[in-house]
């Protein structure tokens, strides 16, 4: 066979193609129709989507997320002066104070049935000195901003010009000298405050209208705990809980 196509070339003869025919387009049926791919979309113009939709769906969950721990909240008002001004701008941590009753969990248990609450704070209840965003028993429409004073179970009674706590006068230096009073016909009254709320007032004791007027405070209705001031700037700051003697 090596011999045979050598003398071809040699004779000036053309080697055929020993290969199979294969039909071309012009050899298909012309009636059958034509079918053209569409151009792929290009590789990057789908990933640049895919990014874009990626960074939204991150900062929706972040927002979402912050937005369940973190509140922005802006001062309306003299009640807390001079520690806080009006128009100052918080952020307030909304999950400091979550609680649950540890008996209702366990009860769900077959077999397990305990009576009265146990209350457990995960990070801590409210402190003496916590300046905390509420919702006030009375209907005002807006969230007050006060100081927490009584807590659960204490008794507490106003005279003389100061705070008593379980008959101890409350040192509050942040008051810079200013007298607590009663207001009405309620002076030298002592009362308890429940197990399930905390007696608040303003540092402006002169100007706030708190515990003194509408009663104490359900924890549930606290919204949560003032935590940094980031406006103005000369305000920026960590809101610390003062310390009180023993």
């Amino acid at each position: 066979m090596a011999n045979s196509i050598r003398s071809d070339l040699a004779t000036g003869g053309a080697v055929t193609d020993q290969t199979p025919h294969q039909p071309t387009i012009e050899d298909t049926d012309p009636l059958l129709p034509v079918v053209k791919k569409a151009p792929a979309a290009p590789v990057g113009s789908r990933s640049a989507v895919w990014e874009i939709v990626e960074t939204l769906l991150l900062a929706l969950l972040i927002f979402v997320g912050v937005r369940s721990v973190m509140l922005n909240f802006r001062v309306d008002g003299l009640s807390m002066e001079p520690s806080l001004d009006s128009g100052q701008m918080l952020l307030v941590n909304r999950q400091i104070y979550f609680h649950f009753d540890l008996n209702r969990i366990i009860n769900i248990l077959p077999f397990v049935e305990r009576e009265g609450q146990n209350i457990v704070y995960p990070f801590h209840p409210p402190q003496r000195g916590d300046i905390v965003v509420l919702h006030p028993p009375v209907d005002q429409g807006k969230p007050y901003i006060k100081r927490v004073i009584g807590l659960p179970g204490e008794r507490l009674s106003i005279h003389d010009g100061a705070v008593y706590i379980n008959g101890e006068r409350l040192d509050e230096p942040y008051l810079n000298n200013i007298a607590t009073s009663w207001p009405g016909t309620l002076a030298n009254e002592e009362i308890v405050v429940p197990e399930d709320s905390v007696f608040v007032m303003g540092d402006n004791r002169n100007n706030s209208t708190d515990s003194r007027v509408f009663g104490p405070v359900r924890i549930d209705e606290i919204i949560g705990k003032a935590w940094i001031s980031y406006w103005p700037s000369q305000h920026i700051d960590i809101i610390t809980t003062p310390t009180y003697p023993d």
